[in-house]
């Protein structure tokens, strides 16, 4: 069973997720908060596996509450709860460390599987999503960040920089494994040693240095 901590001020919202995540049969909610400050308090004491956080909150927002709960002793994995596909908050909280994000109004049969890909590590941002995310935030924000991202991929082999360029393209394991000619097991372990060799926390910040390092310009 995936245990679950769902974050949201709005009971409706929580209600919802939870019906739909338990209706599936492979998860367990084992909490609820409507604030920030209570969902880190919740992922403190509950130590789920995935935390579903909203992000426009009281007392503590998902942002914040999302770099406490990760910086947690082995943290669970986070994802944010949004209405919008990608906004400031949302490029924050990832760039921060949060696995991905689920759209408030996601069909009901979707949910299940992008928690589920949350959960076991998998979870990427569609190329379009990824594309958009990139094109309002990453690159106006790049030229200072280039030379740090330039610095941090200095040693990465020729294979790592390709994985990783390919990360930053939204690829999924099987994309990779067609176009690495391997097997998906093998990209599983070229994925956790550039996210080890990096100190990133998940593909989705592997994406992000991609774009930032300009591996993906020409």
């Amino acid at each position: 069973m995936i245990r679950v901590l769902l974050v949201d001020d709005e009971e409706l919202v929580r209600f919802g997720l939870r019906t739909v995540l338990e209706a599936s049969g492979d998860f367990e909610v084992v909490g609820e908060a409507g604030d920030g400050a209570a969902g880190v308090k919740a992922a403190r004491e509950l130590r789920p596996d995935v935390v579903l956080m909203d992000i426009r909150m009281p007392v503590l927002d998902g942002l914040a509450a999302t770099r406490q709960i990760l910086a947690l002793p082995n943290p669970p994995q986070v994802a944010v709860l949004t209405t919008f596909h990608v906004d400031d908050y949302v490029y924050s909280a990832l760039a921060a460390g949060a696995a991905g994000f689920l759209l408030k109004d996601t069909p009901p049969r979707e949910i299940a599987a992008a928690v589920r890909a949350v959960a076991d590590g998998t979870a990427t941002l569609s190329p379009k999503v990824t594309a958009t995310l990139i094109e309002s935030f990453v690159d106006k924000k790049a030229a200072p960040r280039k030379a740090h991202a330039l610095r941090r991929i200095r040693e990465l082999s020729e294979r790592e920089q390709e994985v990783l360029k390919l990360l930053g393209s939204g690829e999924s394991n099987a994309d990779l494994a067609k176009k690495l000619y391997v097997s998906e097991a093998t990209v599983k372990t070229y994925v956790s040693r550039l996210l080890a060799k990096l100190g990133l926390a998940n593909r989705t910040q592997a994406a992000i240095l991609a774009h930032e390092a300009g591996l993906l310009e020409g």
